[in-house]
């Protein structure tokens, strides 16, 4: 089953929707999000804009990258040293 992704504007116009008084099963149904899903989005992004929350996006990408070359870069480093020692 394909999951739904909603975009920083969409989820900070859901949160604003739950602080003007909306029920939250209410949003649930209208945006076909799980309740879990909702209150993982509030305890994340309460209190920000759409602007905050596009680039706080961004930054987890860019960290995630990050984190992937830094793992890259340790393997070959590990892989060099074990043929550096098999030399000599």
């Amino acid at each position: 089953m394909r999951t739904k992704r909603f975009k920083p504007a969409q989820i900070s116009a859901i949160l604003q929707e739950y602080d003007n008084g909306k029920d939250v099963s209410t949003i649930s149904r209208e945006y076909g999000v799980s309740k879990a899903a909702f209150y993982k989005w509030r305890q994340r992004y309460q209190g920000m804009d759409a602007k905050s929350l596009k680039r706080l996006k961004e930054l987890e990408i860019e960290n995630q990258k990050l984190k992937h070359m830094y793992a890259e870069l340790a393997l070959d480093l590990k892989v060099a040293k074990e043929i550096i020692e098999k030399k000599l």
